[in-house]
């Protein structure tokens, strides 16, 4: 078997098979010349099909061991793409900590067709179930955005198929590189592929991947009528960014370890998430479906310290949207990527006004850290 890091670089539809090009051509074409009535070279239309988005979606379905892939034009778009894979009257079980975006697609939208939610309080998954006859599916993040909290997620996905439930786990944070939800049970992977798969903060794209050939079908039905696909162009850039997915996931994850250590260690410092941490809740869980921790650490500073004046302290660390750029990124989940969650709700999961998201990148650790320690002393009232 190829290894990982090689199927990277030669997985998918890795060469041009007419030129020999190394790279795939980007097809910027929105149709197709046909040799006659119901006679085409595979390609009609290009919101149904273009090479270089094929190729994109042959790749991302080798790297998670699937069979089927599917490009979209966000991570939201391939969500909701999913989500409409179920009916009025049907409901979803989420964990209690998702990404923002997520629980306002639900919350916002989709309620108002008929699906609704219901989320896992202490992650009891069977509870939530038996709650709610009409349950169709149950939608984890492992970890989760923006705790960090991890998930069974073979022990979830048991639980999904003893009651004939399909299983979805968002893979953002982890990557095909760190976690294959699909080898642990998973029915369906979804990624917003605009983070750590693209990798360079210059594109926004959504995957998923299955590999059962009846839910194939209908996503690639859903794909084509939705039509929220991802455009050629972009689909050339993400197949760049993958290539350098193993050797920027290996600098991220141990910059971020030596890191979130070092947080641990600092007296400014309440809380620190981060799922390679021995004392974390979910850190046995971890070490047996993930590879390492990844690249996202939260923490939470001490009363004594103002996190407005910790925000605009920092110099080389950026407040910004978005992560799982080669820069690093730094966010407040209560105002940024979490403020649709109403605040009741937010409070009780623990997505305090104190806690901050951060997304390491490349850069010298030593660098990273300084600029946090400085922002810190900075910071304290």
């Amino acid at each position: 078997m190829t290894n990982f890091e090689t199927l990277l670089i030669h997985g998918g539809t890795s060469i041009d098979k007419k030129t020999g090009s190394v790279n795939i051509p980007i097809y910027q074409t929105s149709t197709f010349k046909q040799d006659g009535l119901g006679q085409h070279r595979g390609y009609e239309y290009s919101r149904t099909g273009n090479p270089t988005r094929e190729a994109l979606e042959k790749l991302i379905a080798e790297l998670e061991n699937g069979e089927y892939g599917f490009a979209f034009a966000s991570g939201l778009a391939a969500i909701t793409t999913v989500l409409s894979l179920f009916k009025t009257g049907d409901n979803i079980v989420i964990s209690n900590n998702v990404y923002g975006g997520t629980f306002r697609l639900l919350n916002q939208v989709f309620n108002n067709f008929g699906i609704t939610f219901s989320i896992a309080e202490n992650d009891d998954y069977e509870k939530a179930i038996t709650e709610n006859k009409n349950t169709k599916a149950i939608l984890i993040e492992s970890p989760a955005n923006p705790l960090l909290t991890v998930t069974d997620i073979t022990e979830v996905s048991e639980i999904a198929h003893k009651y004939g439930l399909l299983s979805i786990v968002d893979n953002t944070f982890m990557t095909p590189y760190l976690q294959r939800p699909l080898d642990l049970g998973a029915d369906i992977v979804i990624h917003s592929a605009t983070k750590y798969l693209g990798g360079h903060c210059d594109l926004i794209a959504g995957l998923v991947v299955v590999k059962d050939e009846n839910l194939s079908e209908k996503l690639a039905f859903l794909q084509n009528s939705i039509g929220a696909i991802l455009e050629p162009f972009d689909s050339y850039l993400l197949i760049r960014g993958i290539k350098t997915l193993a050797v920027r996931m290996d600098r991220i994850t141990e910059n971020a370890k030596f890191i979130a250590e070092r947080l641990y260690k600092n007296p400014a410092i309440q809380n620190v998430y981060y799922p390679e941490l021995k004392n974390n809740n979910g850190y046995e869980t971890q070490q047996k479906q993930a590879k390492n921790g990844g690249g996202m650490i939260s923490l939470e500073l001490k009363e004594n310290y103002d996190v407005k004046n910790f925000f605009s302290s920092l110099n080389l660390v950026m407040l910004a949207e978005s992560l799982g750029g080669v820069e690093t990124l730094v966010c407040h989940p209560s105002t940024m990527t979490h403020a649709s969650i109403p605040e009741p709700i937010r409070k009780k999961i623990g997505i305090t006004d104190g806690l901050i998201r951060l997304s390491v990148g490349i850069e010298n650790k030593e660098d990273i850290i300084n600029d946090l320690e400085q922002a810190m002393r900075k910071a304290e009232k």
